[in-house]
C-alpha cells in the first residue's frame, strides 16, 4: 500500500521540477495579449497584460477597428484610436501589463487591442475587445485569386551624395522578392510603402509595379523610397500590399552636417559685412578734417619731403657775382652796373687850356 503511494508522490515532485522549463516552452509561439475585460464602453478601461515579448522591449498598446486576431489590422495604424493608446515596457522575462482607456477608433469595429514592437524587430499581438456603443460593420472581403507573398528578405539599396550632406532628400530603393501563392494571376500590383520615425505612424505612398505575375511564380521588384529634406535619425521602411504589412526595413540617416556648417558660416560673415558697412557709414558721416581732408579708415605714416620754397622776392634783385664780396660788389656801393668815373661837380667835363695873358 505504501509503494502504491509513493508512485503519486513522485510524479507531483518531477511536475514542480519541470514547470519552470515548461514556461519558457508555452511563450515559444509568439507573444501574447490578454484584456481584463473583453468588453467595456467609451470613458472606462481594460487592462492589457502579455508575455512571451522581448525583454526591455517598448510597446505600444491601441485599440483598433475592422480588425481581427486572425486578419489582423486591414487599415494599419490609421484604424486604431491613436490618441489615446499607450507606450509600455517589457520587463527582463518579456511580460508586461498597462491599464489602456477605452475609445471609439475612426472606423467601425470589429475591433481589437493591437499590440505591436515599437523599435527593433517586428512583433505584434491582437486580442478582441466590444466597444459598446461604437458602429459594427462586416470586414471587407479579402481578395481571391493571386495572393502576394515575399520570398526573400527586403533591403536599401543606394548611398547619399553631396547634395544630401547639404539637406538635399534622402533616397534609397526598397529591393524584395515576391512570389504569386494564389491561384490566379496578379496583374500591375499596387503597393504601399511606408516611412515613419520613432513611434509615429507611417504615411503610406501608392506604387505601381508593371508586370505580371502568374501563379506560382516570382518577381525581384524595386521601389524608391525618398524621404523629406533634411530628415536624419532612425526611419522604418514598411511595404504593404492588399491592406496587409508584408515587411519592414529600418534605415538610419545620417545627419546634414553641410547645413550645420553653411549656418556656421553665415554666422561668421553676416556679422562681419554688416560690421563694414557700419564702418563705411560712419566714415562717410565723419566730419572733414581742417583743410577739407578727410581721413578714412586708419591713419597712415606718410614720409614728408621738405617742401621747395620760391626764392625771397622781397630782397634785392641784384645778384652777386661770386667773385666779388659784399663789400667790394659794385652794384650794391653804386647802386648800378657802370664803370666808375668822378661825380664831383668842380671837375670841368671838358680839359681847358690857358694862354698867356
Amino acid at each position: 500500500m505504501s509503494g502504491r503511494l509513493r508512485i503519486p508522490a513522485l510524479a507531483a515532485v518531477l511536475a514542480l521540477l519541470l514547470l519552470p522549463f515548461a514556461a519558457p516552452a508555452a511563450s515559444a509561439d509568439g507573444p501574447t495579449v490578454r484584456l481584463s475585460a473583453s468588453q467595456a464602453g467609451t470613458g472606462g478601461s481594460v487592462t492589457a497584460s502579455g508575455s512571451g515579448w522581448r525583454p526591455h522591449t517598448l510597446l505600444m498598446v491601441l485599440i483598433c477597428g475592422q480588425a481581427t486576431p486572425s486578419r489582423g489590422v486591414i487599415g494599419g495604424t490609421n484604424s486604431c484610436a491613436n490618441g489615446d493608446g499607450r507606450a509600455v515596457t517589457t520587463d527582463a522575462e518579456g511580460a508586461f501589463g498597462k491599464k489602456l482607456p477605452v475609445a471609439e477608433p475612426p472606423v467601425p469595429c470589429p475591433c481589437v487591442v493591437h499590440v505591436a514592437t515599437a523599435t527593433g524587430a517586428k512583433a505584434e499581438a491582437d486580442a478582441v475587445l466590444q466597444v459598446a456603443g461604437h458602429a459594427v460593420e462586416p470586414l471587407p472581403a479579402e481578395p481571391s485569386g493571386g495572393r502576394l507573398s515575399i520570398l526573400t528578405d527586403t533591403r536599401l539599396t543606394g548611398s547619399g551624395g553631396l547634395l544630401t550632406w547639404f539637406g538635399a532628400p534622402p533616397s534609397r530603393t526598397l529591393v524584395f522578392t515576391v512570389g504569386n501563392v494564389g491561384s490566379s494571376a496578379v496583374k500591375n500590383p499596387v503597393f504601399q510603402v511606408g516611412t515613419s520615425h520613432g513611434v509615429f505612424a507611417p504615411q503610406w505612398d501608392d506604387q505601381q509595379w508593371r508586370g505580371t505575375l502568374a501563379p506560382g511564380g516570382k518577381a525581384r521588384i524595386s521601389l524608391p523610397v525618398e524621404l523629406s529634406a533634411g530628415a536624419h535619425g532612425d526611419y522604418t521602411v514598411s511595404l504593404k500590399y492588399g491592406g496587409r504589412v508584408l515587411a519592414e526595413q529600418p534605415w538610419g540617416v545620417g545627419r546634414p552636417w553641410g547645413v550645420t556648417l553653411f549656418w556656421i558660416l553665415v554666422c561668421l560673415v553676416v556679422p562681419a559685412a554688416v560690421f563694414r558697412v557700419g564702418m563705411a557709414v560712419v566714415d562717410r558721416a565723419r566730419p572733414r578734417a581742417a583743410g577739407g581732408v578727410r581721413h578714412r579708415g586708419r591713419p597712415r605714416l606718410a614720409l614728408r619731403m621738405p617742401a621747395l620754397r620760391a626764392p625771397d622776392t622781397s630782397a634785392t634783385s641784384t645778384s652777386t657775382l661770386p667773385w666779388f664780396t659784399p663789400d667790394s660788389d659794385p652794384g650794391t656801393a653804386a647802386g648800378r652796373l657802370s664803370a666808375p668815373h668822378d661825380d664831383s661837380p668842380t671837375s670841368p667835363t671838358t680839359p681847358t687850356t690857358k694862354g698867356p695873358t
